[in-house]
């Protein structure tokens, strides 16, 4: 029998501060039993980075929700619709393959990549090249350390405040704190 993904809840307090966003988010994440508590988190803090363009894309009248990430290789793992339905943004994490990022430049409005761990370097050395034609495709690198030191939040059930200002992430949980300032590759 397959093992099944583990389910996690967030209240996600966002106040990103560079957008002039403020809002609560509740959050059901789907764990994927091959999925790191790393990943897992760094998508939930792609989402509070990108939580500002429910605003500025859709006039507040959208979906920002989780995919199936893991599960399912042809949705994202966080997109952004707006209410005819139309992928707005799609937000991925990790160093995935070159094909499936270009079909969703086909499929989103704007593509969003945030890369981390101690091969993001070299994943974006053997990519960069047959990702530079997109013209909607963003590429952002997360340091590694600050990536693993969010992996202590990860907690079946979380209450989380996001803070964005001079494009630095601040995520706490009332005993951690975490500061994360992606570099941006494209």
């Amino acid at each position: 029998m397959a093992t099944k993904s583990t389910i996690f809840k967030a209240s996600l307090q966002i106040a990103d501060i560079d957008h002039a966003y403020y809002a609560d988010h509740a959050l059901t994440l789907a764990r994927h039993p091959s999925e790191t508590d790393e990943r897992m988190m760094v998508r939930l803090c792609a989402l509070a980075w990108q939580a500002h363009q429910l605003q500025t894309l859709c006039s507040g009248d959208g979906t920002l929700a989780f995919g199936a990430g893991l599960s399912d290789p042809d949705e994202p793992d966080a997109w952004l619709r707006d209410y005819t339905g139309r992928t707005r943004l799609w937000i991925e994490v990790g160093q995935p393959e070159d094909k499936p990022l270009l079909k969703a430049c086909g499929k989103a409005d704007a593509v969003v990549l945030y890369c981390f761990g101690n091969a993001a370097e070299i994943w974006w050395r053997s990519m960069e090249a047959k990702l530079a034609r997109p013209q909607n495709l963003q590429v952002w690198r997360i340091p590694a350390a600050a990536a693993q030191s969010l992996i202590p939040m990860a907690q079946r059930s979380m209450q989380l405040q996001a803070t964005v200002q001079e494009g630095v992430l601040m995520l706490g949980d009332g005993m951690h704190n975490v500061s994360l300032e992606p570099l941006r590759w494209k």
